[in-house]
């Protein structure tokens, strides 16, 4: 498998505006109505992945395999976030982000993810046990 080039530096940001779907209540990390951590996780990795998403050549893809979260801040139903992946590492086939996730200015989470560069069929195939 030959790797794609990626440099450290490389970065994407995705938005979302919570809804009740995505407090602590509605995906079961807590009883409070503002985002949830999960949600604030999926987030940072919807970033990592479209950081890296147009220089991935065809048959390959990244798996998230590693994630540290600080969920610092609480963010309410109605307000918009956004998260900032930013490629800090290239070791090998691993890829080390840093994500911020903010309100505004306000710091709402910094999450460490690291994904893996694979062969997208292979392991569509060892998942299902072929």
């Amino acid at each position: 498998m030959e790797l794609p080039e990626f440099s450290p530096g490389l970065s994407a940001r995705v938005e979302l505006t919570v809804t009740d779907a995505d407090t602590a209540q509605a995906v079961g990390s807590g009883d409070v109505p503002v985002l949830g951590t999960p949600r604030v996780l999926a987030l940072a990795e919807a970033a990592t992945v479209a950081a890296t998403a147009r220089l991935i050549p065809g048959g390959l893809t990244t798996v998230g395999v590693r994630a540290e979260i600080s969920h610092l801040a609480p963010t309410p139903v109605g307000r918009q976030v956004h998260a900032l992946a930013t490629l800090a590492k290239v070791d090998g086939r691993k890829l080390h982000f840093e994500v911020v996730v903010r309100e505004g200015e306000t710091l709402v989470a910094e999450v460490l993810v690291e994904r893996a560069l694979l062969d997208r069929q292979r392991f569509i195939q060892k998942a299902n046990g072929s």
